[in-house]
């Protein structure tokens, strides 16, 4: 699995827990899923994407988008 299918799935696992938090626990958890979107909005625009980063240190390989 490379860099661009791991942030798909973080990122995804990151709303669909946030979102389930929200409804258990406090609807505060949802500004949690609005930083998570708000970051995946800014790395369309930039190409800039802070867990790309975490994971290329790692040592897992690029995908083409975030190269």
């Amino acid at each position: 699995m490379n860099i661009d299918r791991l942030v798909f799935a973080i990122a995804g696992s990151f709303i669909l827990l946030s979102i389930a938090l929200s409804q258990l626990h406090t609807e505060y958890w949802l500004f949690f899923t609005g930083f998570v979107g708000l970051n995946m909005l800014q790395a369309a625009f930039t190409g800039f994407c802070p867990l790309a980063r975490i994971l290329k240190t790692f040592g897992i390989k690029s995908g083409c988008a975030f190269n």
